[in-house]
C-alpha cells in the first residue's frame, strides 16, 4: 500500500476503535434501538446532504435493492446479533470473533477471482494478526466454558460483515459508496425510529451521553465510512477488511490510556504482532 493508503488505514482503525468508549458511556442511559437509531440518522445527515451535492443519490436510488441488502449485511443483521451475543459472551472475545472478518473477505476474494489472497506473505500476515488480536484481547477469555450459539451468532455477523462489502464491490461498484452507506444509514434509522420511540429513556440524558452520541454519529459512522470506502476503492476488500485488526488494538489501547484498565501481557506482546501482521497482509503481492 501507498504511504496515503497507510495512513488512512491506520486512522479508520483508530476511529472504528472508538466506539467501544463511546458506547460503554450512552448504553448507561440509552437503549439498543435508542443508540443504533440515533447513530445511523446522524450518519445520514451527514452523508444524504453530501451525496445530494454530488449528485450520486438518484444513481444509488435505482439500485436501492443492492443498497437495501447491504443494509441488512452491514447494519440490521450484524448489529443484532452481536448486541444479543454480549449478553452471554464477554467483550474481549467478542471482539476476537468479529477480527475473523478479514479471513471470512479472503475466502469471498479468492471465490470472485482474486487468488493473491493466498500469497504466503499475505496468508502469513492475517495469520499472524489474528494470533496478535487473540492476544490483545485475553487468551482467558476463550478458556472458560462459552455459550456456542452466542459464538455462533457473532462468527455469522462477521462474515455477514465481509458479504456486505463484497456485495457492493462486486454489484455496484460504479455507484457513490457515500450515497451508498448514506441511504443505507437513513434506512437503518428509519427501521429503528419505532423501537427507539418505545425504549425511549424516562429522564433527559446527561451531556457525557448527548457527547457521545454526536461523536459516534460523526466519526465512526460517518466519517469512517467514507475514508474506508476510499480505501476500499484503492486496495480492494480483502485488504481494507484486514482494519478489523487494527480496530481492536485501539479499542484495548484506547481501554488502557482513558478508562484505566490493566496492561496485559497480551497487550504488550499482541498489539505488535497486530501492526506486523496488518503490513504483510496488507502488502501488494507480486504473484498475480
Amino acid at each position: 500500500m501507498s504511504r496515503k493508503n497507510w495512513t488512512v488505514f491506520i486512522f479508520v482503525g483508530l476511529i472504528w476503535g472508538i466506539p467501544y468508549l463511546l458506547l460503554k458511556v450512552s448504553v448507561r442511559e440509552l437503549s439498543v434501538p435508542v443508540i443504533v437509531c440515533s447513530r445511523t440518522f446522524i450518519g445520514a445527515l451527514v452523508l444524504v446532504p453530501i451525496a445530494l451535492h454530488q449528485k450520486t443519490l438518484i444513481p444509488a436510488l435505482k439500485k436501492y435493492h443492492i443498497v437495501l441488502l447491504y443494509a441488512v449485511l452491514e447494519m440490521f443483521l450484524p448489529w443484532v446479533l452481536i448486541t444479543t451475543a454480549e449478553q452471554k459472551l464477554p467483550s474481549g472475545l467478542a471482539g476476537l470473533l468479529v477480527a475473523t472478518v478479514p479471513i471470512w473477505s479472503a475466502i469471498l476474494a479468492s471465490f470472485n477471482g482474486d487468488k493473491t489472497v493466498w500469497h504466503s506473505k499475505r496468508l502469513g500476515g492475517m495469520l499472524l494478526g489474528f494470533l496478535g488480536v487473540l492476544l490483545v484481547v485475553g487468551i482467558e477469555s476463550v478458556r472458560s466454558n462459552q455459550n456456542p450459539l452466542a459464538i455462533f451468532m457473532i462468527l455469522l455477523a462477521s462474515l455477514s460483515y465481509a458479504t456486505a462489502v463484497a456485495t457492493v464491490t462486486i454489484k455496484i461498484p460504479q455507484i457513490n459508496p457515500i450515497a451508498i452507506n448514506g441511504l443505507a444509514m437513513l434506512t437503518t434509522s428509519i427501521f429503528y425510529l419505532p423501537f427507539a420511540l418505545f425504549a425511549l429513556p424516562d429522564h433527559v440524558p446527561s451531556g457525557k451521553v448527548f457527547a457521545s452520541q454526536i461523536t459516534l454519529g460523526l466519526l465512526p459512522t460517518a466519517l469512517a465510512f467514507i475514508l474506508f470506502f476510499e480505501l476500499l476503492r484503492e486496495i480492494g476488500p480483502a485488504r481494507a477488511s484486514l482494519v478489523t485488526y487494527l480496530n481492536t488494538a485501539f479499542a484495548v489501547v484506547l481501554g488502557v490510556v482513558i478508562l484505566g484498565e490493566p496492561i496485559t501481557l497480551g497487550l504488550v506482546v499482541g498489539l505488535p504482532l497486530v501492526l506486523i501482521g496488518s503490513y504483510f497482509a496488507g502488502r501488494k503481492s507480486v504473484t498475480q
